[in-house]
């Protein structure tokens, strides 16, 4: 099935609801963003969507000489680079566009709708190029960066490794000093997205290893850039290097993505250069993951989108049985769009896709603030209200992708479980994403533990004073419609401060209570936030005629269905996230198993 990109929505929750159009930046206007959005979404649509199903078909494979990708992707990424489409947001210094990162996550959402096997690739790049644009030397700005920028290479992060998992402490492999600068690099990582491929010409690994004399645990690891291909002095490429894809894993979904076993320094060890200080690799590092964080929650985003297309297009074509009330002639069977539980489904889906994209873009304005803000205390507000939203846009967003590409098989009935459908696909692609990049109960304990006590918990109010506002607008609107909601996000509001108050006094004195609690907790964060950017964004749309009444109209559906149906949970979820370890631990072992 063919993918449309939602540029409409995108372009009004960016500019209209979030701000973005009042942040300094010079020479992007709205006609600007629209037209990058437009252009993004053609792409999306003509390019990567038709090899979505026969790269997952194909696969990838490892031979002699390297990863070979799925059929048409070598040639889209080409197409890709001379778009321009890698440099969005990167700094114009090395030749980037110096757009919004907004804007980028909004264009990262459509390539990763469209085939998010292939948007995998310029994620761990634009990570990079975050991480070597604040940590690099001088030196490894100047050869590196603009070749990243450009696409012409790309980037990994090399993280774990096959004892360690998402502990970082038992991190192993090594790096020794070399006499010209350098470091030999040895030691093996698991799942390299994109370790080794044939789409561009050189690959730039971002490497977690020790040295020689580091401390134990986390504070002695220190981080590296080790290339596929050495670069020599006039930035052409040199030798191949010591680092080589040993195997690609057999995964459950993602099939067109090469996830890598690499190995450095077999043949004595891989050449590598520090980034940073040493023994201070794991803070570089970060800088990259909270990218990830984001685009991967917007990965959620984008699959739960395309899962809703598709299944919609679904229900408008299947007939089966006759809904009370149907359109069908006597005799005929109806659309199954016409059945109320259908209906449910599909509005449930659509209402959390775009709750989540107005977290996940809203994480983004955030970050865009923190770059351009009016002055430092501005910069300092949009970094903050990034931090605390990171968690929540990565999680959330990713766990509903799951959970709306199962309900896009559930609308399928049988033939959503029969692969030819493609709608399992999607369920298989998202599953991933709630994993990747610290999984969401690391996500859960980082919200609760780092985030809740920002600013001695000031963060965190301001935002909820902000959802207060909102509840408040709609409350006091003349649209009845609107009170209702109102009232259903007031309350959702009060079981979250409730929540929140619990978290951050037993942070003091019990944390195993606020870990017990912390995936509840953030679930009923990001639903309260959901709940608070949709109905922000029913008022705007209904404050501005221009936007056109079924615009205006699917606006406060679909944010008046969240509120009945979506907002009532909160009730439950600060239930549980206050209900402590106690239950948690009462069956031993041995109990558990009986």
């Amino acid at each position: 099935m063919s993918y449309q990109a939602p540029i409409r929505d995108m372009s009004f929750i960016l500019n209209d609801v979030l701000g973005l159009g009042g942040l300094d930046f010079p020479d992007v206007e709205r006609d600007l963003i629209e037209a990058v959005l437009e252009e993004s979404g053609k792409f999306a649509g003509n390019v990567l969507a038709p090899l979505n199903w026969s790269g997952d078909r194909e696969g990838c494979r490892l031979e002699a000489d390297g990863v070979k990708t799925a059929k048409g992707f070598a040639q889209a990424y080409q197409q890709f680079v001379e778009g321009g489409w890698a440099s969005l947001a990167a700094s114009p210094e090395y030749g980037g566009q110096g757009l919004p990162l907004s804007v980028a996550v909004a264009a990262q959402e459509m390539w990763n709708a469209a085939n998010i096997s292939f948007g995998l690739c310029p994620i761990l790049s634009q990570g990079t190029i975050e991480a070597l644009t604040a940590h690099g030397s001088d030196e490894l700005k100047e050869r590196y960066l603009s070749k990243l920028i450009s696409g012409e290479w790309t980037g990994t992060m090399n993280l774990t490794e096959p004892q360690a998992g998402s502990d970082l402490n038992a991190l192993k492999a090594k790096a020794v000093p070399n006499d010209d600068g350098s470091y030999a690099i040895t030691g093996t990582k698991i799942y390299i997205t994109y370790g080794d491929h044939d789409m561009a010409e050189n690959i730039v690994h971002l490497v977690l290893a020790r040295l020689p004399d580091a401390p134990a645990g986390t504070k002695g690891i220190s981080l590296f850039l080790v290339p596929k291909y050495l670069v020599n002095e006039d930035g052409s490429l040199g030798a191949r290097n010591d680092a080589t894809c040993i195997g690609v894993e057999e995964k459950l979904g993602i099939h067109a993505s090469p996830t890598c076993v690499m190995a450095y320094g077999e043949k004595g060890g891989a050449k590598g250069w520090l980034v940073g200080q040493e023994n201070r690799g794991l803070a570089c590092m970060f800088t990259m993951m909270n990218n990830a964080r984001l685009l991967v929650g917007t990965q959620g985003v984008a699959l739960a989108e395309r899962a809703f297309q598709h299944a919609l297009a679904y229900a408008t074509d299947r007939k089966q049985g006759r809904a009370p009330g149907t359109s069908a002639p006597k005799g005929e069977m109806s659309p199954i769009i016409e059945h109320p539980d259908v209906r449910r489904t599909l509005m449930t889906m659509k209402s959390l896709t775009e709750a989540a994209r107005m977290i996940c873009y809203a994480t983004g304005v955030a970050l865009d603030r923190a770059h351009v803000g009016a002055d430092q205390a501005d910069k300092e507000f949009g970094k903050t209200r990034a931090d605390l939203l990171t968690p929540i846009a990565k999680a959330f967003s990713s766990d509903i992708a799951v959970e709306v590409a199962s309900m896009g098989i559930q609308i399928h009935g049988g033939m959503g479980f029969i692969e030819e459908t493609g709608a399992a696909q999607y369920l298989r692609d998202a599953r991933i994403l709630p994993i990747y990049e610290g999984t969401n109960g690391i996500q859960a304990i980082d919200l609760v533990s780092r985030k809740l006590p920002l600013g001695n918990g000031d963060v965190v109010a301001v935002l909820i004073g902000e959802m207060r506002e909102t509840a408040k607008k709609a409350q006091t609107s003349n649209h009845a419609d609107f009170a209702e909601m109102g009232q259903a996000l007031d309350d959702a509001i009060n079981h979250l401060e409730e929540a929140t108050a619990y978290m951050i006094a037993k942070l003091k004195d019990d944390t195993s209570d606020v870990l017990a609690g912390a995936t509840p907790y953030q679930r009923l964060f990001g639903t309260v936030a959901g709940g608070h950017y949709l109905i922000r964004a029913a008022l705007t749309a209904s404050d501005a005629a221009s936007h056109g009444d079924q615009f205006i109209a699917a606006r406060l559906s679909t944010a008046r269905f969240f509120a009945g149906n979506m907002l009532p949970l909160s009730a439950g979820l600060s239930a549980a996230a206050r209900s402590g370890a106690g239950n948690l631990f009462a069956l031993d072992e041995a109990a558990l198993a009986s």
